[in-house]
Protein backbone atom coordinates (compact mmCIF):
# COMPACT_ATOMS: atom_id res chain seq x y z
CA UNK A 1 0.00 0.00 0.00
CA UNK A 2 1.38 3.26 -1.38
CA UNK A 3 2.09 6.25 1.61
CA UNK A 4 -0.58 7.67 -0.17
CA UNK A 5 -3.66 5.59 0.70
CA UNK A 6 -2.19 5.38 4.22
CA UNK A 7 -3.03 8.80 4.55
CA UNK A 8 -5.56 9.88 6.82
CA UNK A 9 -8.44 12.25 5.42
CA UNK A 10 -10.53 13.07 8.47
CA UNK A 11 -11.52 16.96 8.86
CA UNK A 12 -8.71 18.54 10.64
CA UNK A 13 -11.13 20.62 12.66
CA UNK A 14 -11.58 16.59 14.59
CA UNK A 15 -7.92 17.47 15.35
CA UNK A 16 -6.78 19.14 18.18
CA UNK A 17 -8.09 20.46 21.49
CA UNK A 18 -11.57 18.84 22.44
CA UNK A 19 -14.90 19.78 21.82
CA UNK A 20 -15.37 20.31 25.47
CA UNK A 21 -12.43 22.92 25.44
CA UNK A 22 -13.22 24.70 21.82
CA UNK A 23 -16.82 25.60 23.45
CA UNK A 24 -15.14 27.19 26.55
CA UNK A 25 -12.97 29.04 24.22
CA UNK A 26 -15.58 30.39 21.89
CA UNK A 27 -18.01 30.84 25.18
CA UNK A 28 -15.07 33.31 26.73
CA UNK A 29 -15.02 34.85 23.51
CA UNK A 30 -18.72 35.47 23.21
CA UNK A 31 -18.67 36.99 26.59
CA UNK A 32 -15.55 39.16 26.24
CA UNK A 33 -17.61 40.39 22.76
CA UNK A 34 -20.71 41.45 24.52
CA UNK A 35 -18.77 43.04 27.35
CA UNK A 36 -16.94 45.31 24.84
CA UNK A 37 -20.14 45.73 23.23
CA UNK A 38 -21.42 47.09 25.91
CA UNK A 39 -18.68 49.33 27.70
CA UNK A 40 -17.29 50.67 24.17
CA UNK A 41 -19.66 50.04 21.76
CA UNK A 42 -17.64 48.40 18.93
CA UNK A 43 -19.75 46.14 17.80
CA UNK A 44 -22.58 49.01 16.58
CA UNK A 45 -19.90 50.21 14.24
CA UNK A 46 -19.06 47.01 13.05
CA UNK A 47 -22.58 46.09 12.63
CA UNK A 48 -23.60 49.48 11.04
CA UNK A 49 -20.68 48.98 8.69
CA UNK A 50 -22.16 45.40 8.10
CA UNK A 51 -25.72 46.82 7.54
CA UNK A 52 -24.09 49.31 4.99
CA UNK A 53 -22.70 46.34 2.93
CA UNK A 54 -25.46 44.45 2.83
CA UNK A 55 -28.65 47.21 2.18
CA UNK A 56 -28.24 47.14 -1.91
CA UNK A 57 -29.15 43.31 -1.36
CA UNK A 58 -31.90 44.03 0.87
CA UNK A 59 -33.34 46.53 -1.38
CA UNK A 60 -32.86 44.57 -4.84
CA UNK A 61 -34.69 41.88 -3.09
CA UNK A 62 -37.36 44.28 -1.40
CA UNK A 63 -37.71 46.02 -4.39
CA UNK A 64 -40.62 44.02 -6.33
CA UNK A 65 -42.91 43.65 -3.10
CA UNK A 66 -43.00 47.69 -2.70
CA UNK A 67 -43.51 48.24 -6.48
CA UNK A 68 -46.53 46.02 -6.22
CA UNK A 69 -47.61 47.54 -2.86
CA UNK A 70 -46.89 51.18 -4.56
CA UNK A 71 -49.03 50.34 -7.54
CA UNK A 72 -51.66 49.18 -5.59
CA UNK A 73 -51.94 52.27 -3.56
CA UNK A 74 -51.64 54.47 -6.27
CA UNK A 75 -55.05 52.77 -7.71
CA UNK A 76 -56.19 52.68 -4.63
CA UNK A 77 -55.65 55.94 -3.91
CA UNK A 78 -57.20 57.27 -7.49
CA UNK A 79 -60.36 55.27 -7.37
CA UNK A 80 -61.32 56.44 -3.69
CA UNK A 81 -60.73 59.91 -4.88
CA UNK A 82 -62.46 59.56 -8.16
CA UNK A 83 -65.64 58.36 -5.93
CA UNK A 84 -64.86 61.09 -3.44
CA UNK A 85 -64.90 63.74 -6.33
CA UNK A 86 -68.26 62.30 -7.55
CA UNK A 87 -70.03 62.09 -4.22
CA UNK A 88 -68.31 65.86 -3.36
CA UNK A 89 -69.99 66.89 -6.97
CA UNK A 90 -73.27 65.46 -6.36
CA UNK A 91 -73.05 67.17 -3.08
CA UNK A 92 -72.52 70.28 -4.24
CA UNK A 93 -75.29 70.10 -6.91
CA UNK A 94 -77.80 69.43 -3.63
CA UNK A 95 -76.32 72.24 -1.96
CA UNK A 96 -76.64 74.36 -5.11
CA UNK A 97 -80.19 73.54 -5.64
CA UNK A 98 -80.95 73.85 -1.61
CA UNK A 99 -79.05 77.65 -2.34
CA UNK A 100 -81.42 78.26 -5.13
CA UNK A 101 -84.95 77.45 -3.51
CA UNK A 102 -83.37 79.27 -0.10
CA UNK A 103 -82.99 82.61 -1.96
CA UNK A 104 -86.48 82.17 -3.81
CA UNK A 105 -87.59 81.52 -0.06
CA UNK A 106 -85.50 84.92 1.21
CA UNK A 107 -87.31 86.85 -1.80
CA UNK A 108 -90.78 85.89 -1.22
CA UNK A 109 -89.99 85.87 2.65
CA UNK A 110 -88.96 90.07 2.26
CA UNK A 111 -91.88 90.63 -0.06
CA UNK A 112 -94.29 89.44 2.70
CA UNK A 113 -92.48 91.26 5.26
CA UNK A 114 -92.94 94.41 2.50
CA UNK A 115 -96.63 93.88 2.16
CA UNK A 116 -96.98 93.51 5.84
CA UNK A 117 -95.40 96.28 6.65
CA UNK A 118 -97.43 98.66 4.15
CA UNK A 119 -100.81 97.12 5.47
CA UNK A 120 -99.58 97.17 9.35
CA UNK A 121 -100.98 100.88 10.16
CA UNK A 122 -104.42 99.93 8.87
CA UNK A 123 -104.73 96.63 8.80
CA UNK A 124 -106.65 94.24 11.36
CA UNK A 125 -105.50 91.24 10.43
CA UNK A 126 -104.10 89.85 6.49
CA UNK A 127 -103.75 86.21 4.93
CA UNK A 128 -101.47 85.34 2.19
CA UNK A 129 -103.09 83.66 -0.92
CA UNK A 130 -100.87 81.83 -2.80
CA UNK A 131 -102.18 82.00 -6.62
CA UNK A 132 -103.10 78.62 -8.24
CA UNK A 133 -104.67 79.76 -11.53
CA UNK A 134 -104.55 82.65 -14.23
CA UNK A 135 -107.30 83.41 -16.26
CA UNK A 136 -105.65 82.53 -19.81
CA UNK A 137 -108.85 84.98 -21.55
CA UNK A 138 -106.58 87.72 -22.67
CA UNK A 139 -109.56 90.41 -21.95
CA UNK A 140 -109.97 89.22 -18.32
CA UNK A 141 -107.10 90.16 -15.27
CA UNK A 142 -108.00 87.64 -13.12
CA UNK A 143 -106.44 84.83 -10.61
CA UNK A 144 -107.26 82.13 -8.44
CA UNK A 145 -106.22 82.06 -5.09
CA UNK A 146 -106.11 78.82 -2.68
CA UNK A 147 -108.21 80.80 0.02
CA UNK A 148 -111.50 80.85 0.48
CA UNK A 149 -114.42 81.20 2.87
CA UNK A 150 -113.00 78.89 5.24
CA UNK A 151 -110.51 81.44 6.08
CA UNK A 152 -113.09 84.26 5.97
CA UNK A 153 -112.13 85.61 2.55
CA UNK A 154 -115.18 87.49 1.72
CA UNK A 155 -116.17 88.97 -1.65
CA UNK A 156 -115.08 92.82 -2.15
CA UNK A 157 -111.84 92.00 0.11
CA UNK A 158 -108.82 93.84 -1.09
CA UNK A 159 -105.70 92.13 -2.32
CA UNK A 160 -102.32 93.99 -2.12
CA UNK A 161 -98.90 93.02 -2.59
CA UNK A 162 -95.60 94.57 -1.52
CA UNK A 163 -95.61 97.15 -4.28
CA UNK A 164 -99.61 98.56 -4.26
CA UNK A 165 -102.99 97.69 -4.70
CA UNK A 166 -103.34 94.29 -6.68
CA UNK A 167 -106.98 93.99 -6.89
CA UNK A 168 -110.01 92.42 -4.52
CA UNK A 169 -111.99 89.75 -4.13
CA UNK A 170 -114.67 88.74 -6.63
CA UNK A 171 -115.96 85.38 -6.05
CA UNK A 172 -115.62 83.21 -2.93
CA UNK A 173 -115.70 79.67 -2.30
CA UNK A 174 -114.69 77.05 0.38
CA UNK A 175 -111.16 76.71 0.00
CA UNK A 176 -110.67 79.01 -3.10
CA UNK A 177 -111.18 82.40 -4.25
CA UNK A 178 -111.03 84.70 -7.63
CA UNK A 179 -109.40 87.71 -7.31
CA UNK A 180 -110.31 90.27 -10.56
CA UNK A 181 -107.04 92.73 -10.68
CA UNK A 182 -106.87 96.40 -11.05
CA UNK A 183 -106.01 95.80 -14.58
CA UNK A 184 -109.32 94.20 -15.86
CA UNK A 185 -111.16 96.00 -18.13
CA UNK A 186 -114.19 95.44 -15.78
CA UNK A 187 -112.31 97.17 -12.83
CA UNK A 188 -112.57 100.67 -11.64
CA UNK A 189 -110.86 102.12 -8.66
CA UNK A 190 -111.44 105.63 -7.16
CA UNK A 191 -108.02 107.10 -6.91
CA UNK A 192 -106.65 110.35 -6.31
CA UNK A 193 -103.00 112.18 -7.73
CA UNK A 194 -101.03 112.17 -4.29
CA UNK A 195 -98.92 115.10 -5.37
CA UNK A 196 -102.57 117.52 -6.02
CA UNK A 197 -105.43 115.26 -4.00
CA UNK A 198 -106.82 115.35 -7.86
CA UNK A 199 -109.29 112.52 -7.78
CA UNK A 200 -110.58 109.91 -10.39
CA UNK A 201 -111.21 106.41 -11.29
CA UNK A 202 -108.41 104.20 -12.94
CA UNK A 203 -109.62 101.89 -15.39
CA UNK A 204 -108.13 98.89 -16.11
CA UNK A 205 -107.03 98.02 -19.79
CA UNK A 206 -106.91 94.31 -20.30
CA UNK A 207 -103.17 94.61 -19.99
CA UNK A 208 -100.83 93.92 -16.32
CA UNK A 209 -99.31 97.42 -17.27
CA UNK A 210 -101.61 99.64 -17.89
CA UNK A 211 -104.42 101.75 -16.81
CA UNK A 212 -105.86 105.24 -17.54
CA UNK A 213 -107.40 107.61 -16.06
CA UNK A 214 -110.30 108.93 -18.14
CA UNK A 215 -112.05 111.44 -16.66
CA UNK A 216 -109.82 114.39 -15.41
CA UNK A 217 -110.45 117.76 -17.21
CA UNK A 218 -108.39 119.12 -18.95
CA UNK A 219 -106.60 121.62 -16.86
CA UNK A 220 -106.09 118.81 -13.98
CA UNK A 221 -103.18 119.27 -12.46
CA UNK A 222 -101.09 116.21 -13.04
CA UNK A 223 -97.71 115.18 -15.19
CA UNK A 224 -95.92 112.17 -16.35
CA UNK A 225 -94.42 110.45 -12.35
CA UNK A 226 -96.96 111.62 -10.91
CA UNK A 227 -98.11 109.01 -8.31
CA UNK A 228 -101.78 107.58 -8.09
CA UNK A 229 -102.79 106.37 -4.61
CA UNK A 230 -105.92 105.30 -3.33
CA UNK A 231 -108.64 107.80 -2.35
CA UNK A 232 -110.72 105.74 0.19
CA UNK A 233 -114.22 105.98 -1.77
CA UNK A 234 -116.00 103.32 -2.14
CA UNK A 235 -114.92 101.76 1.19
CA UNK A 236 -112.66 98.87 -0.70
CA UNK A 237 -109.70 100.55 -0.03
CA UNK A 238 -108.23 102.99 2.88
CA UNK A 239 -107.04 106.47 1.39
CA UNK A 240 -103.30 106.10 0.85
CA UNK A 241 -102.18 102.93 -0.94
CA UNK A 242 -100.27 103.27 -3.76
CA UNK A 243 -102.27 102.05 -7.25
CA UNK A 244 -100.18 103.46 -10.02
CA UNK A 245 -97.50 105.97 -11.57
CA UNK A 246 -98.54 108.28 -13.77
CA UNK A 247 -97.46 107.89 -17.70
CA UNK A 248 -98.24 109.41 -20.61
CA UNK A 249 -100.36 112.09 -20.17
CA UNK A 250 -102.22 113.78 -23.62
CA UNK A 251 -103.68 117.07 -24.21
CA UNK A 252 -106.02 117.24 -26.58
CA UNK A 253 -107.16 120.98 -27.27
CA UNK A 254 -109.87 119.47 -28.79
CA UNK A 255 -111.68 117.09 -26.58
CA UNK A 256 -112.58 118.15 -22.88
CA UNK A 257 -111.21 115.21 -20.88
CA UNK A 258 -107.49 114.07 -20.96
CA UNK A 259 -105.53 111.29 -22.10
CA UNK A 260 -103.45 109.35 -19.06
CA UNK A 261 -102.09 106.33 -18.93
CA UNK A 262 -100.58 105.04 -15.75
CA UNK A 263 -98.96 101.29 -14.81
CA UNK A 264 -99.70 99.58 -12.20
CA UNK A 265 -97.30 99.41 -8.89
CA UNK A 266 -98.42 95.81 -8.07
CA UNK A 267 -96.73 93.25 -9.89
CA UNK A 268 -99.71 92.13 -11.76
CA UNK A 269 -97.52 89.45 -13.95
CA UNK A 270 -94.76 88.60 -11.60
CA UNK A 271 -96.91 88.07 -7.77
CA UNK A 272 -96.65 84.05 -6.88
CA UNK A 273 -98.69 85.22 -3.98
CA UNK A 274 -100.96 88.23 -2.97
CA UNK A 275 -102.16 89.36 0.55
CA UNK A 276 -105.40 89.59 1.70
CA UNK A 277 -106.74 92.11 4.18
CA UNK A 278 -109.20 92.84 6.51
CA UNK A 279 -108.86 96.92 7.70
CA UNK A 280 -109.93 98.35 10.40
CA UNK A 281 -113.07 100.96 9.07
CA UNK A 282 -112.03 103.54 11.37
CA UNK A 283 -109.51 104.27 9.05
CA UNK A 284 -112.62 105.55 6.35
CA UNK A 285 -114.08 108.46 5.96
CA UNK A 286 -118.20 108.34 7.64
CA UNK A 287 -119.46 108.82 4.43
CA UNK A 288 -117.15 106.00 2.82
CA UNK A 289 -118.49 103.76 6.23
CA UNK A 290 -122.14 103.96 4.93
CA UNK A 291 -121.36 102.01 1.60
CA UNK A 292 -117.94 99.51 2.59
CA UNK A 293 -118.60 96.32 1.51
CA UNK A 294 -119.31 97.87 -1.83
CA UNK A 295 -117.05 97.41 -4.85
CA UNK A 296 -117.28 100.74 -6.91
CA UNK A 297 -119.85 100.66 -9.39
CA UNK A 298 -120.23 103.66 -11.61
CA UNK A 299 -123.79 105.17 -12.65
CA UNK A 300 -123.29 106.38 -16.15
CA UNK A 301 -126.93 108.63 -15.66
CA UNK A 302 -126.44 109.88 -12.39
CA UNK A 303 -122.44 109.56 -11.45
CA UNK A 304 -120.34 112.99 -11.87
CA UNK A 305 -116.69 113.67 -10.96
CA UNK A 306 -115.77 117.11 -10.18
CA UNK A 307 -118.52 117.87 -12.61
CA UNK A 308 -117.38 115.78 -15.64
CA UNK A 309 -120.11 113.20 -16.34
CA UNK A 310 -118.68 109.56 -15.99
CA UNK A 311 -119.80 107.52 -19.37
CA UNK A 312 -120.88 104.03 -19.74
CA UNK A 313 -117.39 102.85 -20.33
CA UNK A 314 -116.62 103.67 -16.52
CA UNK A 315 -118.84 100.91 -14.98
CA UNK A 316 -117.09 98.36 -12.89
CA UNK A 317 -118.70 95.16 -12.52
CA UNK A 318 -120.43 95.20 -8.75
CA UNK A 319 -120.06 93.20 -6.18
CA UNK A 320 -122.76 91.80 -3.64
CA UNK A 321 -122.72 93.56 -0.37
CA UNK A 322 -120.42 92.64 2.16
CA UNK A 323 -121.30 91.21 5.52
CA UNK A 324 -121.08 94.39 8.42
CA UNK A 325 -119.09 92.23 10.05
CA UNK A 326 -115.50 92.03 7.08
CA UNK A 327 -114.32 89.03 9.28
CA UNK A 328 -117.27 87.07 9.04
CA UNK A 329 -117.47 85.23 5.48
CA UNK A 330 -119.89 85.60 2.79
CA UNK A 331 -122.13 83.29 1.67
CA UNK A 332 -120.84 80.64 -0.31
CA UNK A 333 -120.72 81.49 -4.65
Amino acid sequence: MSPIQDQDHRPLLLEGPSLGLRLAILAAAAVALMVADHQQQYIGVVRGWLSAAVYPVHWIVDAPGSAWRAASETLTTRRGLTEENDRLKAENREIRLRLLRFDSLEQENQRLREARAGSARVAERSLVAEILRVDLDPYRQRVLVNKGSREDVFVGQAALDATGVFGQVMRVGPVSAEIIMISDPDHAIPVQINRTGVRTIAVGQGQAGNLMLPYLPRNADIVEGDLVVSSGLGGVFPPGYPVAKVGEVRRDPSEPLLSVSAAPLAQLDRDPEVLLVWFDNRVMEPDDEASAGQSLQVDPHAATLEGVPVPDTAAAEPAPELPADPTTPAAGN
